[in-house]
């Protein structure tokens, strides 16, 4: 052990031990912010482009597929769903409330699903879906850009994506989120 010599610390001594303490504190600082930060938007780079080129046949059972065509002349709401999907549940009565308003159209994209089981899923919490599409080798969610169930877009009357909501929404995501997106296209808006 060496003695107290009366001299003080060089500055790389100190910049040795001030450095990690620094930087503890800026990681803590960002894990707090992302903690506390309420702000579930993603960008995504489909916005204010044209939703892309798909035809999907109907789930088995159903007699209607659904297809980018039918997404052209009218404001609508896209959902990327599937029957294990547990979030996907979460969402359905808000979705079942809205397709009974007749607020806006909403088509189905039914995620890499057994169709037993996907139509059993909406007898059992309802179908609030205009069309569904089965997306069973999950290409056009890729296309889409989703990349987690559920996933909800909002679609304008030319066929584009104006809104993306990752996750499953609640009635705050809905009403301060979703549903004034589709008011402002439906009144002539732009996205």
């Amino acid at each position: 052990m060496r003695a107290y010599d009366g001299e003080a610390p060089s500055f790389g001594r100190r910049l040795t031990f001030l450095l990690p303490v620094v930087l503890f504190g800026a990681l803590a600082l960002l894990l707090t912010w992302g903690l506390w930060d309420d702000d579930d938007s993603l960008a995504s780079p489909l916005i204010g482009k044209s939703v892309p080129e798909f035809n999907l046949p109907p789930i088995e059972g159903r007699q209607v597929g659904f297809a980018s065509s039918d997404l052209k002349g009218q404001v609508s709401i896209v959902n990327v769903w599937a029957s294990w999907c547990v979030p996907c549940r979460v969402e359905m009565p808000l979705l079942m409330e809205l397709s009974a308003k007749g607020t806006v159209p909403i088509y189905g994209i039914n995620f890499k699903d057994d169709s037993a089981e996907a139509l059993a899923f909406l007898q059992e919490l309802g179908d609030p879906y205009t069309q569904i599409g089965a997306d069973q080798s999950g290409r056009v969610a890729i296309d889409w850009g989703v990349y987690g169930l559920p996933e909800t877009f909002v679609i304008d009357a030319q066929g584009r994506i104006a809104y993306k909501h990752v996750g499953p929404f609640d009635r705050k995501s809905l009403e301060e989120d979703i549903l004034p997106v589709v008011r402002r296209l439906q009144e002539g808006g732009g996205a």
